[in-house]
């Protein structure tokens, strides 16, 4: 991997102490997603808009074990600050957690922390971006996925936009605190390239390598510089120490290679 570079964003001077980064559990999409994939169709299956779509019942089990995870916490531990995308899936890991680890904190939601839009090819697998739009596909291609915009939708550098304004409102109102964050897996790639100061080949790596499981947690402390250092990234030890199973899919639909 390509030597970090110092980020214009990367959390010095003022941060949370403890910064956790959550994807949301299991959706209907995630499972839709799959199904038409194992079929060969080119389409989901999915009557649900992208910001409706709500967690599957895997997916609420996984939320209810993170809650577990959450409750067996030492105070000093626990979250102070709690933010979430709006979507549904989202927002339904976050309240199905805090309501089972006894927290009554409230919830804070924030548009920029929603999924990255796909745009024109929300609702397709890779097989029906390449039969439906072949001509965005070779676009794609030549861009590459990180500077890759689809039509009427977001590239990888829009969503990390979305992540340095979060960020800097996140340093400035909750320095010293402990921060979680329910969202996506394209927003926590953003957060990663921010706060490493990592490159597109860095970044394109480390999704291509190591999947982010639905309900894993990416953890980074505060150091003494005022940095936010990765402690953790992908865990789902609160999973296994419930037994909850683990999931996570292919490529979302706009990120499969053309």
């Amino acid at each position: 991997m390509p030597e970090q570079t110092d980020s214009i964003a990367a959390g010095r001077r003022t941060a949370p102490r403890r910064l956790v980064l959550v994807r949301h559990g299991q959706s209907l999409g995630n499972v839709a997603d799959a199904e038409a994939r194992k079929a060969g169709h080119g389409r989901l299956a999915l009557d649900y808009r992208d910001a409706d779509t709500p967690l599957s019942d895997l997916g609420t089990e996984q939320a209810t074990a993170l809650g577990a995870h959450l409750a067996r916490l030492p105070e000093a531990h626990r979250p102070e600050v709690i933010l979430s995308s709006p979507y549904a899936r989202a927002r339904g890991t976050a309240e199905t957690a805090l309501r089972g680890a006894g927290l009554d904190h409230s919830l804070v939601l924030d548009e920029r922390l929603r999924e990255r839009d796909l745009g024109i090819f929300d609702g397709l697998t890779g097989d029906g971006i390449r039969a439906e739009h072949p001509e965005e596909a070779e676009r794609r291609t030549k861009v590459g996925k990180f500077y890759y915009r689809p039509p009427g939708g977001e590239s990888w550098c829009d969503v990390a936009l979305r992540v340095r304004s979060v960020l800097a409102d996140i340093r400035q109102e909750y320095a010293d605190e402990h921060v979680w964050i329910f969202s996506h897996q394209a927003v926590i790639m953003s957060f990663r390239l921010v706060l490493e100061g990592l490159d597109e080949e860095g970044i394109i790596t480390i999704d291509n390598e190591t999947p982010l499981p639905n309900c894993s947690m990416t953890s980074y402390d505060r150091a003494e510089d005022g940095s936010l250092e990765l402690v953790a990234y992908a865990e789902t030890a609160a999973l296994d120490d419930e037994g909850a199973q683990t999931t996570h899919e292919e490529p979302a639909a706009g990120e499969a290679d053309a």
